[in-house]
């Protein structure tokens, strides 16, 4: 079995919903820009910074879930009252953060194994 849990979603809806299904667990959540057919992201930080947070994975506590979430296309998340931003504070993709929690790398900081493994492994 599995030490964490992953879904991934894609849009606003599809991320309240999952958070709301785990909602007794602790939540990772990594906010990344949608991938086109050939399976690459709009967003350049985020096709460099996912390795490091797929490799880092492995320091994720037991029983966590570790939501992957799509924020939706360039036009989209460009519009300053996309729900991602109205609703969650979200500023840039990618970002990472502990759900309920004010810790949170974003952009160049999720491209730093050191900073998302210490995100994945600190204590509350």
């Amino acid at each position: 079995m599995a030490r964490y849990e992953e879904v991934r979603v894609s849009g606003f809806g599809d991320f309240c919903g999952a958070v709301e299904q785990h909602r007794d667990k602790t939540i990772f959540v990594y906010f990344t820009g949608n991938k086109d057919a050939e399976g690459r992201s709009w967003c350049p930080d985020c096709v460099q910074a996912e390795p490091v947070v797929l490799e880092a994975l492995k320091h994720i506590p037991e029983n966590a879930v570790f939501i992957y979430c799509q924020v939706g296309d360039r036009p989209y998340w460009k519009d300053p009252n996309n729900d991602f931003k109205k609703k969650l504070n979200l500023t840039s993709v990618p970002t990472l953060l502990k759900y309920g929690t004010p810790q949170k790398l974003v952009e160049s900081e999720c491209q730093k194994a050191s900073l998302v493994e210490m995100l994945f492994s600190e204590e509350d």
